[in-house]
């Protein structure tokens, strides 16, 4: 969000600075200052005022009347106030003060300004229409709501039913390349109605294919006379139906598609469609299941590209390197990959790749790092796994950004290295809260876009309902009523889907949240439990040292059962009250019997408690027993007491004390080196982390307090911890 922000700051400083330059470029420092503009359009004869006009200063301020006909724009004296609407002639204006402007002007009504085109105008209908249609295909891809707009306007201008259908082609070629597969299927079928073509059936044919009608795909495919097709057209045709049966995973009639498509490239020497249907079988084969075809065709698919542009060769070899990825080949799939990078960089210094191209340096650094974690060359994979989430955030790419941050994460923790697979997961974990944010913009920016366009449609559907060819009309309204409610379903089903969307994110944050805290978990316990097992066998060590065997073998008969106690234990976040006393009691027994002669202790339960209606965090209280035995009652000049409590002070709640008289905390730290603080400190943190993680994931279950024990030369130190019932 902090990014999105920096970046509108600069945008609006560069617009500003921009608005302070004249037409050749240069700052016209010697002019006053801008001010605000405020004004409104009226209509002449009605004053009825005029919402959404176009209104523009010379320097490129831009803005537009209000549903009151109102505006406010910055500009100096001397600017040029331009004021556009499709309703009247456009009228320019000298600004000379800041005073408000009332701009009246004389609307045209459509009939009259028809009627008044049909007498004035230099060129014929036909002439006009074709204009239009050219405008529409010119602002196709830079610009859909005004690209509808000059198709409405032909559509006015059409004198024919042929016309009419070259206009809804057009149409339906827009919706396609916006994706509005659903309306580009209804304005296909209109044309279609109105000119029987073979090339707006292929496009209505693809259009059913990307709306996931796959029936309706096929039937049309098949309905289509091949002996009226071009050449390219029939390799077009067998080409879609290959990619419907691929869809349907009807692998074989896939295959025998692509193949026909194949002999008639081969025989009419269309060279771009021979390397496609060579891929496409490959990919058949693949989702078939005989990799060894696929293979061989993949192999001449890559071979053919090479003799094509830089970039369609770039393709060919990066699906080849995911064909040798899904096989395990990962040797290959690096080298294909490294390759594709080299030809990658130079395509990039050519021309701009959007970050949803698969030829990105990021996405292929990526794949490069999964394929070394899948070899166990962690090495290698983090270094291409930190390098394409360096490139991902310089490109603002954060999908695969998330992907690497959270592979860099597993290939750290499969490496040993906990530490930083956890900053790792966290940054991923933020990656995705901030991937979130950012769908949730564009889903909002989609529902705009999508409003405007079937505002778009529904101005084009009252058009052509106003339209007097009798035959037409009864058709065109017939549709109409189709389209409208493909329209609805089409808004319904896309809320169910925000929805749906937003509900799954929603359940996968929650679920990476919660393996983000297991993980942290897991390692925390496989920390502590090392220096607990190390403690005791240095005790058993001891007893050898000193010749006193069968001690040694009590005391390591007790251990062992201890061990297995825990170890049974370790990978479960919470087990009975009941189970952990009874580790308590036999690992305070151990301890007591290495000293004896130091302190006496004593366990008391409340017997009011019923055990198993609570549960504790496995291993949380052994720590401050141990604290108090080796770093309290150990160094205590007189003998000393280890008090061990469980109270019943609620319904739900207990609360546990850990009291001694040992030197306390003060003394003790005093006592020990550097590196015994640092792993005392070690040890506290990993039981904080271990609570706060727990109390997260179960609602403040678990609560520590730690003080002093008494006011004497021996403080003593005493442990509370509060457990409470679900």
């Amino acid at each position: 969000m902090q990014r999105f922000v920096k970046y509108l700051c600069v945008l609006c400083l560069s617009f500003y600075s921009v608005s302070l330059f004249g037409q050749n470029g240069l700052m016209r420092s010697n002019e006053a200052p801008s001010f605000t503009v405020r004004g409104s359009v009226v209509e002449s004869d009605t004053r009825k005022p005029i919402p959404n006009v176009n209104i523009e200063v010379n320097g490129g301020a831009y803005t537009t009347t209000d549903f009151l006909g109102d505006f406010r724009i910055q500009a100096r004296v001397g600017d040029e106030l331009t004021i556009k609407h499709k309703d009247f002639e456009t009228v320019v204006y000298i600004i000379k003060s800041d005073e408000r402007i009332r701009v009246e002007v004389q609307p045209n009504r459509e009939e009259e300004q028809y009627s008044k085109f049909k007498k004035t105008s230099r060129y014929s209908k036909t002439e006009s229409f074709n204009a239009l249609i050219d405008s529409a295909e010119a602002y196709l891809k830079k610009d859909a709501k005004k690209s509808i707009q000059f198709i409405a306007d032909a559509l006015v201008e059409s004198s024919s039913t042929k016309e009419n259908g070259e206009a809804y082609e057009v149409l339906g070629d827009i919706y396609m390349y916006w994706k509005q597969y659903d309306l580009a299927v209804s304005n296909f079928r209109i044309s279609l109605q109105n000119r029987n073509a073979n090339v707006v059936s292929l496009k209505l044919a693809n259009a059913y294919k990307l709306n996931k009608n796959y029936q309706e795909s096929l039937e049309v495919f098949n309905g289509i006379n091949k002996n009226n097709l071009s050449n390219w057209q029939l390799t077009e045709l067998y080409e879609g139906l290959g990619d419907v049966h691929l869809l349907t995973k009807t692998y074989q009639q896939a295959i025998d598609a692509y193949e026909a498509g194949l002999a008639v490239a081969q025989k009419h020497l269309i060279t771009p469609k021979i390397t496609d249907f060579n891929s496409k079988i490959a990919q058949a084969y693949k989702a078939k299941g005989e990799l060894d075809k696929a293979e061989s065709f993949f192999n001449k698919s890559m071979k053919l590209a090479n003799t094509e542009s830089k970039k369609r060769a770039v393709e060919e070899k990066l699906k080849v390197a995911d064909f040798k990825g899904e096989i395990n080949d990962f040797s290959d799939e690096i080298e294909l990959r490294k390759e594709a990078l080299n030809a990658i960089n130079e395509i990039e210094s050519e021309s701009e790749l959007s970050n949803e191209s698969a030829l990105t340096p990021q996405q292929q650094n990526y794949k490069i790092g999964n394929a070394y974690a899948s070899q166990n060359d962690f090495g290698n994979a983090i270094s291409y796994l930190e390098k394409s989430i360096e490139e991902a955030d310089v490109k603002k790419d954060l999908i695969v950004q998330k992907d690497a941050t959270r592979k860099l994460s597993e290939v750290y923790r499969d490496a040993g290295q906990f530490d930083k697979a956890l900053i790792a997961y966290q940054n991923y974990v933020d990656l995705v809260d901030e991937l979130v944010v950012l769908k949730e913009q564009e889903l909002s920016q989609a529902a705009r876009f999508s409003k405007d366009i079937v505002s778009k449609q529904n101005r084009i559907s009252s058009l052509e309902g106003e339209r007097e060819l009798s035959e037409s009309k009864y058709e065109l309204s017939i549709e109409q009523s189709k389209r409208q409610k493909l329209i609805i379903y089409s808004l319904i089903g896309g809320v169910l889907l925000l929805l749906i969307a937003a509900f799954l994110m929603f359940k996968y944050i929650k679920e990476q949240r919660l393996a983000n805290n297991l993980l942290a978990l897991k390692s925390l316990r496989s920390q502590m439990n090392p220096h607990f097992i190390f403690n005791a066998l240095n005790s058993v060590n001891s007893f050898i040292a000193s010749n006193d065997e069968r001690t040694a073998n009590k005391y390591l008969t007790d251990f062992s059962l201890l061990m297995r106690a825990v170890l049974e234990n370790s990978e479960e976040d919470f087990i009975p009250l009941g189970k952990e006393i009874e580790l308590l009691k036999l690992y305070t027994k151990l301890e007591h019997f290495r000293f004896k002669d130091k302190f006496d202790y004593s366990i008391e339960v409340d017997e009011n408690i019923n055990l198993q209606d609570f549960v504790i965090p496995p291993m949380l209280l052994q720590p401050y027993i141990e604290n108090a035995v080796w770093h309290g009652l150990r160094y205590k000049k007189s003998k000393g007491h280890l008090e061990i409590s469980i109270v019943q002070i609620e319904l739900n709640e207990i609360k546990i004390k850990i009291s001694d008289d040992g030197i306390g905390r003060e003394k003790s730290k005093a006592l020990k080196t550097e590196n015994q603080q640092k792993q005392n400190s070690k040890g506290m943190g990993n039981i904080k982390k271990r609570v706060s993680i727990l109390n997260d994931m179960y609602k403040d279950k678990v609560d520590v307090f730690i003080d002093d024990f008494q006011d004497e030369e021996d403080t003593g130190t005493q442990v509370i911890v509060t457990l409470k019932k679900d």
